[in-house]
């Protein structure tokens, strides 16, 4: 038995459930690179069930957070579930179930260090929440969400995680101007399976972040991360009257 076999041995005495279509295992724990350089040959990736997962992941948090915290406001809570599914967050809780070990991925994915990048961990780990809720239903997939974010959750609660660059940035500038943020994907380079995203965050019509990253929510992050560093300069650039002034290009 290879190291891999092994590791998802493991893994599935984590998850502790006999899979109804194994095939749902194989497909999260397949990264699009595998898939590219077997061309094909009837294998499929994960990016599909990372769709759903990232869907169910969102529905348990917030509804986990919605009892939590009764008296929360929805800005607070739209933080704190923020900073709970975030990419660094998810792939905290991959590593802890050795996801990196477990996924088939191409050579070249590999030897560029794929098997660590956050980026791809996150995602697998969405992936597997959607393998779960399709062969095993909400409640297995509610227990296994709470049981393998709990830790995050807490650390959330008592302010131990790296910041939300994103909802601190709407908040702030929030505070000078009612105008909302949006993001944009101003490049991509590299294959498909390991992709560096550039993004852009617009306040006013004008591109106030920039940022790099290998997913497009780590571009957003650090585009909005940039931003802070420009603050001082947006803020005075929005008067209060709500007059629009030429910002930082």
């Amino acid at each position: 038995m290879s190291k891999q076999e092994e590791a998802i041995q493991r893994l599935k005495v984590k998850l502790g459930f006999r899979w109804h279509n194994p095939a749902l295992l194989t497909q999260a724990l397949t990264h699009s690179s595998c898939v590219h350089e077997s061309r094909g040959h009837g294998l499929c990736h994960n990016q599909r069930l990372e769709f759903l997962g990232d869907a169910v992941l969102e529905l348990l948090i917030s509804e986990h957070l919605y009892q939590m915290f009764p008296d929360r406001t929805e800005g607070e809570l739209t933080k704190k579930r923020a900073a709970s599914v975030c990419e660094p967050s998810l792939a905290k809780v991959a590593r802890g179930l050795d996801l990196g070990r477990c996924l088939r991925m191409g050579r070249g994915e590999e030897r560029s260090g794929g098997r660590e990048r956050p980026s791809i961990l996150a995602d697998a780990f969405e992936a597997l929440l959607g393998a779960i809720y399709l062969d095993q239903g909400l409640e297995v997939t509610r227990k296994f969400v709470l049981a393998c974010l709990q830790p995050v959750i807490e650390d959330v609660v008592a302010g131990r995680l790296d910041r939300d660059y994103k909802t601190e940035l709407q908040e702030t500038l929030q505070q000078t101007s009612p105008e909302p943020l949006s993001y944009v994907i101003m490049n991509e380079t590299g294959p498909d399976h390991n992709k560096t995203f550039t993004a852009g965050v617009i306040y006013r019509g004008q591109v106030i972040g920039r940022g790099n990253g290998h997913s497009k929510k780590e571009a957003e992050q650090q585009a909005a991360k940039d931003a802070f560093a420009h603050l001082g300069v947006i803020r005075a650039a929005v008067p209060k009257n709500g007059s629009t002034s030429k910002l930082p290009e």
